[in-house]
């Protein structure tokens, strides 16, 4: 492993077909995901963090998608109330990628702010 995090386990980030590929996530990603995750009173669930090519290809995930390279992760969420939550929480923490979808909000380490929707794409 070679990250830690107070809130995340390794495992919580792995692509489905790779066991213990959530170990390869970005340290840095995840330091702003633990910042972020402390600014709210209730607990993240990760619906996707690292992906390997085939994976990510089978799902139909962008060539270039961050997931790649372990700086996104999908938090899942199907409320309005936590969907906000977690976009101020992420803001705060300087999180600058961040999609809002209806069953998840996906947080990313893209260098410029950008706020999307999954409608928008």
């Amino acid at each position: 492993m070679t990250w830690t995090s107070r809130f995340f386990k390794p495992t919580e980030f792995d692509s489905p077909d790779d066991p213990g590929s959530g170990a390869n996530m970005n340290a840095g990603f995840i330091s702003k995901l633990d910042v972020a995750r402390s600014f709210c009173t209730f607990p993240w669930r990760v619906s996707a963090g690292y992906r390997t090519k085939e994976h990510n290809k089978l799902i139909g995930g962008a060539s270039a998608s961050r997931h790649l390279t372990g700086e996104a992760a999908d938090i899942a969420c199907t409320d309005s109330s936590t969907r906000y939550a977690i976009v101020a929480a992420a803001i705060k923490a300087g999180i600058k990628g961040i999609e809002v979808c209806g069953r998840h909000v996906h947080l990313d380490n893209r260098p410029k702010p950008t706020m999307w929707t999954d409608k928008s794409k």
